[in-house]
């Protein structure tokens, strides 16, 4: 994955470093898809329903949401449930209706008939040009929204635009691990 990074020149030292790290966690994601064809990003070599380009295009997914809610707040991340659906229903996966987030959600862990490694990768360097440009033109790296109302947040947290930085390349290094078994499993080969 190449993308243009902010000239270090333009950034505080903190955000340089924050946007460097995540560029390597990317890249640690992307180098796993390495050397495959389209069939074999979408193979799910495990016993889950996880394949190469889907998680690129889940980690691609969350940053590109993750860097809304640091600009918009909440309103970037909500998650309105049909009416008459709990969460508890949409868990258990016995909602009588699910939501097109929850199906979008689903759909970003799998390669889709008509999707090509090669389109994922440049759909996720493209989120990765906006985080940039978010990144260098956010005010304040403390400038901070309250999370929206999920079973997965804790009620009442807020989260700084820093925080949201870090939780992206938390996850986006996660998933890079995920991709590493994927890869060895598929075919042998390491990502490093």
């Amino acid at each position: 994955m190449t993308v243009t990074t902010t000239s270090s020149t333009t950034l505080d030292g903190e955000r340089a470093d924050l946007l460097a790290e995540l560029a390597t966690v990317r890249a640690a994601l992307t180098n796993t898809t390495r050397g495959l064809d389209d069939g074999q990003a979408g193979e799910r070599p495990t016993v889950s329903a996880l394949c190469l380009g889907g998680l690129i295009k889940h980690v691609a997914s969350i940053e590109d949401a993750w860097m809304r809610f640091a600009v918009e707040g909440p309103s970037a991340m909500r998650r309105d449930l049909p009416e008459g659906v709990t969460w508890a229903d949409l868990a258990a996966g016995t909602a009588r209706e699910f939501p097109q987030w929850a199906i979008d959600h689903q759909n970003n862990f799998l390669m889709l008939p008509g999707e090509t490694l090669a389109g994922i990768v440049r759909g996720y360097e493209q989120v990765a040009a906006r985080t940039e440009r978010t990144v260098a033109a956010v005010p304040d790296l403390s400038a901070a929204h309250p999370l929206p109302e999920a079973p997965w947040h804790e009620p009442g947290a807020v989260r700084s635009v820093r925080r949201v930085l870090m939780h992206v390349i938390a996850e986006t290094a996660q998933h890079a691990g995920h991709a590493d078994i994927l890869r060895e499993t598929l075919d042998g080969q390491k990502s490093t």
